[in-house]
């Protein structure tokens, strides 16, 4: 009998490897896999090509009328003479032009993850366009996902999707986190702050996500710079996407000599081991999937009040809340931790507990093969 046909859709290879590689495995066990991905190298969606077809289709994050209409023909050719069981996509272009091809190829089951809203934080004509863009995307699915039980709240109290329709996966992750390979090693924490050339005592707080306005990092380099605790430095790790190091860097002013940026890494962990305290300042986030990867490395961590980050920190138990924004608050909740290391570690042994409890990579998968048992029976 000839198995039953799954693609997924991307726009990024990367986001594929990222939070799809084990749930493509373990379905392939099962289905015919395809998966749709603007891919370059093999390198970049890992071991997927061992267990899935990769389609490559151009289909760009920005706005590109010719270049998404072209993305969108393909797809709908595609969807037609392959026969799908099912489509499936992950970030918003991606969703609209599968979702898209999909409707109009009579793709019987369409489904679509959202994990975050890009318009959150926009004002005006570019906030009523992208809403515009996730209903429509919700009204063509046939079911819709979010990755956080608050974002799924946000969600339909903005209208966007009707509460029948929307629902969370397990308690929550796209992808659930790896706890051998997220995991304490105090050799490895030894290491790799002997490599910066950060001291053996002092107190690492650790900011580790794209570098832009919406994740809060000039917030957080305006609590360090106030922060009243000598022995504290700061880690700040990823890609300068928005151009803003030279203003953190402003922001910081002389606290620049206890900072140490790193851009891009693909060994998150290995920060992750050597900081104490994860800050995530954000203004918007669909999960905090880094904060889990961050406690079960076991440390706490201090994020913004806000849909998402609420799910992935237990306040006063695996880290600290403060309102979006308000540098002062966050700056005295690092003071707090900097002087308090019991506190640090009793939160950090709770943090890990808790995110291989919740949010384990298998608990998570599970959730999504009986997902798919359900649809395709």
């Amino acid at each position: 009998m000839t198995a039953l046909k799954i693609c997924f859709v991307v726009s990024s290879p990367l986001t594929a490897k990222a939070f799809l590689s084990g749930h493509i495995v373990a379905l392939s066990e099962r289905y015919a896999i395809d998966l749709v991905a603007d891919a370059g190298d093999a390198a970049d969606i890992g071991r997927i090509p061992a267990h899935a077809r990769i389609v490559p289709v151009r289909v760009l994050r920005q706005i590109s009328l010719l270049a998404d209409l072209a993305a969108l023909l393909r797809l709908h050719s595609m969807f037609r003479r392959q026969r799908y069981a099912a489509v499936s996509s992950v970030t918003p272009k991606a969703g609209l032009l599968a979702m898209l091809a999909a409707a109009l190829a009579g793709v019987p089951l369409r489904t679509h993850i959202f994990t975050g809203q890009v318009w959150a934080t926009r004002r005006g004509w570019q906030r009523w366009l992208l809403k515009a863009a996730d209903r429509l995307i919700a009204r063509l699915a046939t079911h819709v996902l979010a990755d956080s039980p608050s974002q799924r709240d946000f969600m339909v109290a903005e209208g966007i999707v009707r509460a029948d329709k929307i629902r969370v996966l397990g308690d929550g992750s796209i992808c659930g986190v790896d706890g051998e390979r997220f995991r304490p090693d105090d050799a490895r924490k030894t290491e790799v702050r002997r490599s910066m050339a950060i001291p053996e005592g002092a107190v690492v707080f650790l900011f580790l996500s794209r570098l832009n306005r919406d994740k809060g990092v000039l917030d957080l380099a305006d609590a360090f710079a106030g922060l009243d605790a000598p022995d504290a430095w700061l880690l700040v790790v990823g890609p300068d996407e928005a151009s803003v190091r030279a203003d953190i860097e402003t922001r910081l002013g002389t606290a620049t000599t206890r900072t140490r940026f790193i851009g891009y890494t693909e060994r998150p962990e290995d920060f992750m081991m050597a900081a104490d305290v994860f800050c995530l300042p954000s203004y918007r986030e669909g999960f905090g999937m880094v904060i889990i990867e961050a406690a079960a490395t076991g440390i706490p961590a201090i994020g913004s009040r806000i849909y998402g980050v609420t799910d992935a920190i237990e306040e006063n138990v695996t880290g600290l809340l403060h309102r979006a924004g308000d540098a002062a608050e966050l700056a005295r909740l690092m003071t707090d931790l900097a002087r308090d290391s019991e506190r640090r570690r009793a939160m950090g042994k709770a943090a890990r507990a808790r995110a291989l409890r919740l949010f384990s990579r298998e608990a998570v998968t599970i959730a999504w093969l009986r997902f798919y048992e359900q649809l395709l029976g």
